[in-house]
């Protein structure tokens, strides 16, 4: 276990980070205007167990690994840049299942739940974050995996509070938005608009890094 204060600060630093939104919260804020709260809070699930691959492979000391190798993590990049703009153009396509009722098909709710993972799985930022950023509050006297774990674990605790937030207050707009035409085909452009920007952000970001 890492100290009180290390634990203290790490959970404060990572709450700063979460609040910041990014490419999954955007796609549990569409998952949950479109289809309403319980789409919303099973895209946060399906998110925070994305986000669990990675406090894996942190423990295991894959992330390294991914992010010293230039091949690998422009490979991941390059993944999650294509499946943002796959999401983009379906989301614009309107190929995101009925948006006049709330979902409550089981398997439309495991689509949901495997976009969210795979969104996260392939989110550089998030392999970086366990890679760079978790490891300053590792004590190297201590047992590393097990803080690594502790940390990890923490972070998705606090992923899963703040994203269902997120995913509860869209959701609250979710009626409105259905009730109206026009409004629904506009939300359903800028959002599909925001996450190709957002993957062609990720495609060209970092592709001088090396």
């Amino acid at each position: 276990m890492p100290s009180e204060g290390t634990f203290a600060a790490f959970a404060a630093t990572a709450l700063v980070l979460l609040l910041i939104p990014g490419p999954a919260v955007l796609y549990i804020v569409s998952q949950s205007v479109e289809h309403g709260r319980r789409a919303g809070l099973t895209a946060s699930a399906g998110v925070h167990a994305g986000t669990l691959v990675h406090v894996t492979a942190a423990a295991l000391g894959l992330s390294a690994i991914l992010v010293s190798s230039s091949i690998a993590f422009t490979g991941v990049r390059l993944a999650g840049a294509a499946y943002l703009i796959y999401l983009g153009v379906r989301t614009m396509a309107g190929r995101n299942g009925d948006g006049h009722a709330p979902v409550k098909h089981e398997g439309r709710l495991g689509r949901i739940f495997r976009q969210g993972a795979v969104v996260n799985v392939t989110n550089p930022k998030t392999a970086l974050f366990f890679f760079a950023f978790l490891p300053q509050f590792v004590d190297a006297s201590r047992p590393v995996p097990e803080q690594i774990v502790v940390l990890g674990l923490t972070f998705v605790l606090l992923g899963l509070i703040t994203d269902s937030a997120w995913g509860l207050a869209a959701g609250s707009a979710a009626s409105w938005v259905r009730g109206r035409a026009t409004v629904r085909s506009v939300q359903r452009w800028v959002t599909g608009c925001i996450f190709i920007g957002l993957g062609l952000v990720t495609a060209f970001a970092g592709s001088q890094r090396r």
